[in-house]
């Protein structure tokens, strides 16, 4: 979709009109019994959550295999070849199926930290934030992103609204 609306195939669509039916969506979950451990997931208990992606956002190590898979140990990442043919052709003639890789910085890697670590339940803790990411946190308090308790207890963690705006709320933390 998002390669549609570059193209101008598609429109853009509404950013209202996305929380309104994000805030839906919320609610029936929670009617439901599900409660979010993700920005985008919700679980009905701790064992139904998806570890795969957890391993994404807490900047765990993994390794995928097969076409456009992507994999990171360490602070380096690399991918595959998409394509299934090209993947299997280097396969076929003892060669790495990787397309690239890239090494992130301690600066880098501290942002997407940040950026992933706020977006699960339990949130990122304060200390990893600069001065200004602490002053931004306090701010985030007062204006009903960030959970004041988890904030009194030394940890940022999105409120529902800030869930509507977790991107924003990264880019004044970082």
């Amino acid at each position: 979709m998002a390669a549609r609306v570059r193209r101008g195939e598609l429109a853009a669509p509404d950013d209202d009109a996305l929380a309104d039916r994000y805030l839906m969506a919320d609610e029936a979950l929670a009617k439901a019994g599900f409660t979010p451990y993700e920005v985008s997931n919700w679980a009905r208990s701790p064992e139904s959550r998806s570890e795969h992606n957890l391993l994404y956002w807490t900047g765990g190590h993994w390794w995928g295999v097969g076409p456009g898979a992507h994999s990171h140990v360490g602070g380096t990442r690399w991918w595959n070849v998409k394509h299934p043919a090209a993947h299997a052709a280097r396969l076929a003639a003892r060669s790495s199926p990787g397309q690239a890789r890239e090494v992130l910085t301690a600066r880098e890697r501290r942002f997407e930290r940040v950026l992933l670590e706020l977006r699960v339940e339990r949130g990122c803790p304060l200390d990893l934030l600069e001065p200004r990411g602490r002053q931004a946190a306090r701010r985030a308090v007062a204006e009903g992103l960030l959970d004041p308790a988890a904030h009194d207890a030394g940890r940022a963690v999105l409120t529902r609204r800030g869930r509507l705006l977790a991107d924003a709320v990264v880019r004044d933390l970082t």
